[in-house]
């Protein structure tokens, strides 16, 4: 038998904003499992706790209380340091407003993280060359962001995500800021990374076109998951409310 192998556990994980009299109740007794090849999809009206969750499973923010495994690893007994270290190596972020330095070329942005890694300059030009022609981003390696259309910007930021091959790629309303055509385009890119590369992914979203790419689905409400898997026929009865 075939076992996946576990990326995440989150176990009775709770996260509040605030003290004293006022608190902000964001997730309420979270259980989850990520799973390596997983390409998943978090949906949920706003405010509902989409967010939350991933920085906390990116480890950008931490859980009030609760477990938090990441690849075997305990996030509430390490430093800070440490979770900079386990995003650097193994988590990639895709963000909706693309978050690419300005200061930097397309393929300066790319391979940033590389270098943070000390991967060596001609490994570096390869991985990077390869995510580009992949994604379509050939002829453009030399342009700051402010010259990219926003669906290059985000094809940039996914370069950047998936370039180090990393154990789980994280990415927040990544089709918010473009058209349907690009989103579609997006979409079935990092589904192409996902069966060829391996890739693992991890979405929150509003948008129907990301649920129906999804192997997946976790309904959020309120700050907990009310479903894990769902129909297409409901998904789809979900979205149009």
């Amino acid at each position: 038998m075939n076992t996946k192998r576990e990326i995440v556990s989150l176990q009775n994980v709770i996260k509040n904003y605030g003290h004293g009299e006022i608190i902000t109740k964001a997730l309420r007794g979270i259980n989850l499992k990520i799973l390596a090849g997983d390409f998943s999809a978090m949906m949920g009206p706003s405010g509902c706790g989409k967010s939350t969750l991933l920085n906390i499973i990116g480890g950008l923010d931490r859980a009030s209380s609760g477990e938090v495994i990441f690849n075997g690893k305990d996030f509430n007994i390490l430093s800070n340091k440490d979770l900079s270290i386990i995003r650097r190596n193994n988590i990639g972020f895709v963000f909706q407003n693309y978050n690419l330095l300005p200061v930097l070329t397309a393929y300066e942005n790319a391979e940033y993280v590389l270098m943070l890694q000390e991967i060596p300059i001609s490994q570096r030009k390869e991985k990077v060359m390869y995510f580009f022609k992949e994604m379509g981003l050939e002829g453009l390696e030399n342009r700051f962001p402010r010259e990219l259309s926003g669906g290059q910007q985000q094809r940039v930021a996914i370069a950047r995500a998936v370039v180090s091959e990393p154990l789980l790629v994280l990415a927040d309303e990544i089709t918010a800021n473009v058209d349907s055509e690009t989103a579609q385009s997006l979409l079935e890119l990092m589904k192409k990374l996902n069966k060829n590369n391996k890739i693992t992914f991890l979405f929150s979203t509003h948008d129907p076109a990301v649920i129906k790419f999804a192997k997946k689905i976790i309904i959020l409400k309120d700050g907990k998951i009310a479903n894990e898997q769902m129909s297409s026929e409901n998904i789809e009865k979900y979205t149009q409310k």
